[in-house]
Formats: C-alpha cells, sequence, structure tokens
C-alpha cells in the first residue's frame, strides 16, 4: 500500500499524460447545457459548449462534484493508500472542497483525507498538485505534503489574457456595454488570480498574437525569477501559431526545465471562451506578491 495518493478536480486542466505520469485521480465536475448534464473531461468537449453557447447566448452552468461521487472516489483511493490529499478549486469559485471534506465526514475517514483549498484554479492548481505528487513519491506523509505546499500556494502566478469578452459577459462576469465596447475596440483583459479570487488588470488592444507576445513580455521579469522546474502554457483553444510563439519566448529566456502546454477543460472554457491563453508558474521564494 502506497502511502499517500492525490486526487484532484477536474479544474486541474492537466493532460492524460501529466495525470497518468505523476498518478494523479481526478473527479469530474459538472456541466449542464440547458437540461442535459455532462462530466467534465468524460463526456463533453470545449467545442461542443462553445458551439452550445453560441447558438443559445448563454453560458453553461457548472456544478461541483457531488457528495456520492466524492465518496465513492475517496473510498476506492483509501483502499490503495494510506492518506489522501484531495486538491480543489478555489472556494471562492465553487464548493468543491467543501463536498470532498462532507464526504470524509461522512465516510468517517477525516483523519485520512486532507483536502486543500487551491486559492487557484486550471494550471494554478495543477502547479501544486504536480509538486505534491513529487513529495508523495519520496514517501512523505499527507501533513509534510500540505505543510509545504502552503508555502507554495501564495507564490503561484495564475493569469491569462482573453479573446473574447462575449463569453464574460454572458456569464455576468462584465457588462454588456464592456463586452460591446472590448469587441468594437479590441480590448483583451488581463486576468489574474489573487486570494482565489479573479482580478481585472491591464487591458491590452490589437490583433490576439501581437496581445499574447506583449503579455509574455510583460511577465518576463517574474518569469526570470520563478521557479525553474516548469511553466504552463494553457489555453482555450488558440491557433497552433500563437502557442508556438508564446513556447518560442519561453525557450528564448533559458530558464525552465519543462515548458508544458496544456488545454482547459470544459468547465474552466466554458466561463473564459474560446482563444483565452494563460502562462502559469511558481515565483521564487524571495518574490513578493
Amino acid at each position: 500500500m502506497k502511502t499517500v495518493s492525490i486526487i484532484a478536480d477536474s479544474t486541474c486542466d492537466l493532460s492524460k499524460e501529466l495525470l497518468e505520469k505523476y498518478h494523479i485521480t481526478t473527479l469530474s465536475l459538472h456541466v449542464h447545457l440547458g437540461e442535459k448534464e455532462y462530466l467534465d473531461g468524460v463526456d463533453i468537449t470545449p467545442e461542443e459548449i462553445y458551439r452550445w453557447s453560441d447558438e443559445n447566448k448563454a453560458t453553461p452552468k457548472t456544478s461541483a462534484v457531488s457528495p456520492l461521487e466524492a465518496q465513492e472516489c475517496l473510498e476506492k483511493q483509501l483502499a490503495q493508500a494510506r492518506e489522501v490529499v484531495c486538491f480543489c478549486i478555489s472556494e471562492q469559485m465553487s464548493t468543491c472542497a467543501n463536498v470532498v471534506n462532507m464526504a470524509a465526514r461522512e465516510l468517517g475517514v477525516e483523519s485520512r483525507v486532507f483536502v486543500v483549498d487551491s486559492s487557484n484554479l486550471s494550471t494554478g492548481i495543477g502547479l501544486q498538485i504536480i509538486e505534491a505528487a513529487i513529495m508523495a513519491e519520496r514517501g512523505m506523509t499527507a501533513k509534510q505534503i500540505v505543510d509545504k505546499i502552503l508555502q507554495i500556494r501564495p507564490r503561484v502566478r495564475a493569469s491569462f489574457v482573453v479573446d473574447t469578452l462575449v463569453y464574460l459577459y454572458r456569464g455576468g462576469r462584465c457588462s454588456g456595454l464592456a463586452a460591446m465596447a472590448g469587441s468594437t475596440l479590441k480590448l483583451h483583459p488581463y486576468i489574474s488570480v489573487m486570494d482565489g479570487k479573479m482580478q481585472p488588470g491591464k487591458k491590452y488592444r490589437g490583433r490576439m498574437e501581437k496581445v499574447i507576445c506583449d503579455y509574455v513580455k510583460d511577465l518576463k521579469p517574474a518569469l526570470l525569477s520563478a521557479c525553474p522546474e516548469r511553466v504552463f502554457i494553457t489555453h482555450s483553444g488558440c491557433e497552433d501559431a500563437i502557442i508556438d510563439e508564446v513556447r518560442k519566448q519561453l525557450e528564448e529566456l533559458h530558464h525552465f526545465d519543462e515548458i508544458l502546454v496544456t488545454r482547459a477543460g470544459s468547465v474552466i472554457s466554458s466561463h473564459c471562451g474560446p482563444g483565452t491563453l494563460g502562462v502559469l508558474f511558481i515565483a521564487g521564494e524571495n518574490e513578493k506578491e
């Protein structure tokens, strides 16, 4: 029996290859397209969501894992490991962490289950999960892993640039006037995650190819002082040329051991829309927020 099993909810946006490499089990959140319900990463794709959203002029609703799903997952993992560490999307955005905690209490296994509020989303969670999985492979206990992750968590830098404001408008995250102005003026907002919440920042203007290059250039000082092990390029459906250019810019820094490209899943994509791209990394220990 292994010491610790790592679980993550599906909003971590890690690829199948990374999930397999680090032996990570996922819990799928739910996506609701009208009366139909789907499981993130299982039976719905972002392209299907975009098509439905455009046809219905609406943003799909999303919901946390069910208590039963959480219980079944915990039971299965606790049959294979002494302890479980489960990572969830920020509690400011979803009740997923609370559901897993309740499931652990219902099963009477609170002492063996450690639920981490990532205070983040997408591969901002994924960065924490990979660190935890490496620690688990080294034989660390769940408490030791969580203590280390809580030190890393404030240093996770998650940001992205949105191609279209339409999906944020449909989801109630910006006004119709702002969405119309953004489209007319070709504005692309920079959004970062701070204290578990999405915060708007600089507004870039122009074609997305130029905007993304400017965004990465603006990140350069922080990237050069980041932890060098890995950096993520995470997108919700961008042109290959844009992704390749971002990779090239990161390679030219000669700083990161790994540059990982991942596609955002259905839950994250349903809120940000197609064409969104982010560069996510862990800041160096001495960097201030």
